[in-house]
């Protein structure tokens, strides 16, 4: 396979929110290179990139995808990144490789909230960035709409490279603002275009956006703005250096246009990602640490130490494990090792491949700058490091999303939990986004991921790829009983048979101890009135029975249980005489002590519009939220409350629905609070009839 020079290579990511078009132009770029044979439609599921049976049967993307492509003696190496909710952590870990965005908008929905999103992941991490508005084929498709949007939504000053040629079904082509070029295409997706004059109809537009663009690129370079000023000519050439370096350094975002379907503005988009965006080299080094917690930096460049980051993982059923990773520094070949810092091992390198979409190509070497997966690796997972064991460097994780919902799943054969925990950690090694627990209280399987297609998605591939057949539902809250006053009852349990009988007799007290206390057994016998050999019984008794419940099966918690009197026989006491004793004497004094039931409650951290905030507090009271503060943030607010957990089961797909998709949260346990009694009466009510359903 030939090999590049890094100042040969782009690292591009292309992202957006879903629909707006990514792995349609994905294709088109491939396609356009001579790297596809004909061009991919995701409505056909034929796409090289979208291969996935998931992604093919819901036409979304919902895995970041690996294709690469030459184009003018360089490599592009394409991350195409999902852009739904429920997938996006996957961008993320995308974006932190890649050394530029390409950043899609739709010209039919223009920004929405997940570009929203990617853009400030892209800004944190001062990405340089091209925008292609896509879809000016489309009906109700606006150039000018799209512009507006991107200046309202991202914050910029729109900047475009190009403006198009018709709209609509009558889109012909781009006109090119630097070249002052019009090109027009064949619509036979081909991408064959041919170069001529502006049309006189929209000379006067182009001249408009030509002296815009002139004027923001002289703005970035003092030399070519006092020429600007002296009104010298501008050469393209100079026009072209200048957008370069101001691209790179972020201060400009450059604009171009098009259709991907029908392969219009395609073969432009690449050339400017050539010219205008940067090469590993142009990037900052590398930041990690020594072994001694020391900063270390690499630069991309063959002759350093080797060091790259895993950023992604495939579990692939014929070949196995495979490790992609974007090389930071030094080279990495085939039939050799590497270290693994996070994990403390060391790391066969048997075989290297190359990816396009799901064809892998065996390669010998991975150099500087460039991307390829590891096959087989045993230890390493995504977001560790690897690297020269003679010169150590540990890069940061790759922070992903918490999970906003969690659903209990069911193996619907018996006996299938521990295949079922083997598939879900296999699983887990491909999406870190995903959780995986186990409640102690309800004994469920708790999945956590990114939205509830995220985890029907996860149900789906358990089927697929493992052959586990799962039921998933919402969990059970794990409700806890408690009482408000003291009691005193008596235990005793007497049974003759024909030969040696059962007896054993308490007398115990309950009284309620501070919320979170837990329990505490209290032995106050005198006199040899229980024998001490029974005492530990009757505590045994005493806490099953507990375990168990009195209302409505929930464990009973913050009790005190005093043991102060009692009786035996001689003949007939036993342990477990005295531990049924215990049990009853136990379930007949919470049952006098008023018991009452205890729901969990969330510490609850919502970040929100400003827009939304009023809506957002109104919801959280009638959820029998508590709102403890709100914190300022730039354009947003961070609301701060308390709200039982049965009322955030359904919150993430209802929180996104009332904030248009921009609002997150996050949650944890607070504490147990008494439950109002007009909900408690249903949960006992539900309780006994499903008591009485399973005695029939």
């Amino acid at each position: 396979m030939k090999e590049y020079k890094t100042s040969q290579l782009r690292n591009l990511a292309i992202a957006a929110h879903g629909g707006a078009g990514k792995t349609s132009l994905a294709e088109a770029m491939l396609f356009d290179s001579s790297e596809l044979t004909r061009l991919g439609r995701t409505t056909d599921g034929n796409t090289c990139l979208d291969f996935d049976p998931d992604e093919i049967k819901r036409q979304i993307t919902i895995s970041t995808s690996i294709g690469h492509c030459e184009w003018a003696k360089h490599k592009i190496n394409i991350l195409d990144t999902p852009g739904y909710a429920n997938f996006i952590a996957d961008t993320k870990a995308s974006l932190r490789v890649a050394d530029a965005a390409l950043v899609i908008v739709s010209a039919i929905s223009g920004i929405k909230v997940q570009t929203e999103k990617i853009w400030n992941w892209a800004s944190q991490q001062e990405l340089p960035r091209l925008i292609f508005i896509n879809k000016l084929d489309r009906e109700r498709a606006s150039f000018e709409r799209a512009l507006g949007d991107i200046h309202k939504g991202l914050g910029i000053t729109p900047l475009p490279l190009q403006i198009p040629i018709g709209s609509e079904q009558n889109l012909q082509g781009v006109i090119d603002l630097l070249q002052m070029q019009a090109y027009f295409y064949k619509k036979d997706g081909s991408g064959k275009f041919e170069k001529k004059n502006i049309p006189d109809q929209l000379q006067e537009e182009a001249d408009r956006y030509h002296l815009k663009l002139v004027e923001a690129i002289a703005e970035t370079d003092d030399e070519l703005l006092a020429k600007y000023f002296d009104d010298e000519p501008l050469s393209s050439e100079q026009l072209q250096s200048a957008l370069r370096e101001a691209t790179v350094t972020c201060r400009l975002v450059p604009i171009l246009c098009g259709s991907a379907l029908l392969n219009i503005g395609v073969q432009p988009l690449l050339d400017a990602i050539i010219n205008y965006l940067p090469s590993p080299q142009q990037r900052p080094e590398a930041e990690g640490l020594s072994p001694d917690k020391q900063p270390r930096t690499r630069g991309s460049r063959d002759s350093d130490p080797f060091s790259a980051l895993i950023f992604k993982t495939l579990v692939d059923q014929h070949i196995g494990k495979l490790s992609i990773f974007r090389v930071y520094s030094g080279v990495l070949e085939c039939d050799s090792s590497a270290y693994n810092p996070n994990r403390g091992k060391k790391e066969r390198i048997g075989h290297l491949v190359s990816l396009q979409g799901k064809s892998q190509k065996a390669i010998n070497r991975v150099k500087a700058g460039d991307i390829a997966a590891a096959v087989k690796l045993k230890d390493s997972e995504t977001g560790d490091t690897l690297c020269s064991e003679k010169a150590p460097i540990q890069f940061p994780p790759i922070e992903f999303p918490e999970p906003v919902i969690s659903y209990a799943i069911t193996p619907r054969r018996k006996g299938d939990e521990d295949k079922v925990s083997m598939a879900l950690h296999r699983l887990m090694e491909e999406d870190p986004s995903i959780k995986l627990s186990r409640d102690d209280d309800t004994q469920e399987i708790l999945v956590s991921g990114m939205g509830q297609v995220h985890i029907e998605v996860i149900v789906e591939r358990l089927k697929r790829k493992f052959g586990v057949e799962v039921d998933m539902h919402l969990p059970h809250v794990p409700y806890r009983e408690t009482i408000r006053g003291s009691a005193k009852a008596q235990g005793k349990y007497k049974k003759q048979t024909g030969g040696r009988g059962q007896y054993g007799d308490t007398w115990l007290e309950v009284t309620p101890l501070p919320r979170g206390t837990g329990f505490k057994f209290v032995d106050k016998i005198v006199g040899g009135a229980i024998p001490r050999q029974y005492i530990p019984a009757v505590e045994k008794g005493v806490i099953e029975a507990l375990q168990g419940g009195i209302l409505a099966g929930y464990p009973v918690v913050d009790v005190q249980v005093t043991l102060y009197d009692g009786s035996f026989h001689s003949v007939d006491s036993s342990e477990m005489a005295f531990k049924i004793a215990g049990s009853l004497g136990i379930k007949k004094a919470v049952s006098a002590a008023q018991p009452v039931l205890l729901e969990p409650v969330m510490d609850v951290e919502i970040t929100v519009p400003e827009d939304c905030m009023g809506e957002i507090i109104g919801d959280l009271n009638s959820r029998r939220g508590k709102v403890a503060g709100v914190e300022p943030r730039a354009n947003s607010q961070n609301i701060h409350a308390q709200v039982p957990m049965a009322e955030m089961l359904h919150y993430a797909p209802e929180l996104r629905s009332m904030t248009g998709g921009r609002g997150v949260f996050s949650m944890k346990f607070s504490h147990y609070e008494e439950l109002p009694f007009t909900l408690s009466e249903k949960i006992i009510a539900r309780a006994q009839a499903e008591k009485e359903h399973e005695k029939k």
